[in-house]
């Protein structure tokens, strides 16, 4: 909420835009689970790895964000009973649990469970399991569409996309070799290959091919497989997305199309403070200006 997340090696950033107008960066340390146990590394099991752990991140800094908008509302109310630091971090605790756990039921409920179910009335005119398939892929499809169709409509959420398409802009901004700033940002594009919006579409996709090959008689096995498979759905999608982000095969450009496409609907064009506040993450846990002349050493490079 008014805010950018930047995640850099061992450290992410959350840059947010206070009530008064002034940018608030906070520094937090980043541990994988890839660094306790070697099996995390694996191709799949480190996609599962980031999902979990992009997830537990995105709440905790969604919190922090919303902890300015709460300050201010408290600050206006008449002065009474203020809850100790202890019981904020024990709340804030419970909330993201919470809050994380609704997120993935709901998920799994909206996208993966009602469009079996909705799918099944078919089988009272129809015993090709093929067919079946295909619409529970075309309705999984539409529903999740649907779903970021309807919530784009929403005042806070454009805003949020905004924020979103300001984080983008400043990526490719350093990645195309230009300079960190609000001119370079805003005339940067919004599209981005490792965004989150293509991994949740492999995610449909690859779900869909999942669920057309993998066939079993009882329903409830049914069931127990499409739940038991999420994981391993999240990590085939993750190594689509890290081999777009490194490849510029033209295959792999053409799979990261409908992605791309579909980033125009989470991402929106920015102000330019919100593009402020996305250089200020950014700067607060990346060197660019490094990166910059290790990369583009023609341009930036020290002068003989």
């Amino acid at each position: 909420m008014e805010g950018i997340m930047m995640r850099s090696g061992d450290q992410y950033s959350i840059g947010v835009r206070k009530p008064d107008g002034e940018i608030e960066v906070k520094v937090e340390p980043y541990r994988s689970w890839a660094k306790d146990s070697s099996i995390w590394k694996l191709p799949v099991f480190r996609g599962v790895a980031s999902f979990f752990e992009s997830l537990v991140v995105g709440i905790r800094c969604l919190m922090y964000s919303a902890s300015f908008i709460e300050d201010e509302e408290e600050d206006a109310k008449k002065p009474g009973k203020e809850k100790t630091e202890e019981q904020k971090e024990k709340e804030e605790k419970w909330l993201m649990y919470g809050t994380m756990t609704f997120s993935v039921i709901f998920s799994i409920a909206l996208f993966i469970m009602l469009p079996y179910f909705l799918a099944g009335f078919l089988r009272n005119v129809t015993t090709s399991e093929g067919v079946i398939a295909v619409a529970e892929a075309c309705v999984r499809m539409i529903l999740f569409l649907g779903y970021l169709v309807l919530i784009s409509r929403m005042k806070d959420i454009q805003r949020v996309f905004m924020y979103h398409g300001a984080e983008h802009k400043c990526i490719n901004c350093v990645e195309h070799g230009l300079e960190l700033n609000v001119e370079n940002v805003m005339k940067s594009s919004r599209e981005h290959k490792r965004c989150g919006t293509s991994f949740l579409l492999f995610v449909m996709i690859v779900s869909i091919i999942f669920f057309l090959f993998i066939r079993v008689s009882s329903p409830v096995l049914r069931v127990v497989i499409r739940l038991l498979l999420m994981p391993v759905i999240a990590g085939v999608s993750y190594e689509i997305i890290r081999l777009a982000g490194k490849s510029d095969n033209k295959i792999v450009a053409l799979l990261s199309k409908p992605g791309l496409m579909l980033q125009h609907l989470t991402t929106r064009e920015p102000e330019p403070e919100m593009a402020e506040v996305a250089i200020a993450a950014v700067e607060a846990v990346f060197d660019w200006r490094s990166y910059l002349k290790e990369n583009f050493p023609e341009q930036y490079g020290e002068k003989s």
